[in-house]
């Protein structure tokens, strides 16, 4: 699924009352796991318009936003200017499973929200998620159950994974380093009078 579906949908985006309450519920049960101060230094990983991050609030300390569709990072430029988002928020062009390597700068907790079953090289992915965290810094996943493909069925070109089994993602964090991996409950899509759940998974860096 490339990114010209993203670039379509961006200027409206945040216009969806679900997309925003998703992203609270995304961004509080990060909160609730996950330890958050003044002085983190969050990357959001497909960060879309950055509507996790925006309901971060200034439970966090700098932002940096990572999209490779054009349209998302265009929409985030403008909340940044907007004051919509932090003064000093940074908005990159990251593609993790093609751009190697990942950039030199380390986190204290990268987070992404429905991202990876868009992703084909997951390990690729995760590894560049470690990579990207300060020793001790944490990743937060949030992301599909195993759904029976219906999830995307309007979307022509979808062509990732079907959700992830929570017992494999869990062996595919620790593949990559990641210790004291621990998946919950995070919220639910409703499509087509379809309940989809959708779960949080956090780790460590050691």
């Amino acid at each position: 699924m490339g990114t010209d579906h993203f670039n379509s949908k961006a200027a409206t985006w945040d216009q969806d009352p679900d997309k925003v309450v998703r992203a609270a519920d995304v961004a509080a049960a990060v909160a609730a796991t996950v330890p958050l101060g003044s002085q983190t230094r969050l990357l959001e990983y497909g960060a879309g318009t950055a509507l996790v991050s925006q309901a971060f609030g200034d439970q966090v300390g700098s932002l940096t936003l990572v999209d490779n569709s054009s349209g998302m990072r265009a929409v985030m430029l403008d909340k940044v200017e907007a004051g919509t988002l932090p003064p000093g928020t940074r908005i990159w062009d990251l593609d993790l499973e093609h751009d190697v390597p990942a950039p030199a700068e380390r986190f204290d907790v990268v987070v992404s929200s429905l991202v990876l079953h868009h992703v084909h090289d997951l390990a690729r992915v995760l590894s560049g998620f470690a990579t990207l965290l300060q020793p001790g810094g944490w990743v937060a996943i949030a992301d599909l159950d195993t759904e029976d493909g219906s999830f995307h069925s309007n979307t022509h070109d979808f062509d990732g994974p079907h959700g992830f089994d929570r017992a494999a993602l869990t062996a595919a964090l620790e593949s990559a380093g990641f210790v004291e991996v621990s998946v919950v409950n995070c919220t639910t899509i409703t499509k087509d009078e379809t309940d989809y759940p959708v779960f949080l998974a956090t780790a460590r860096r050691p």
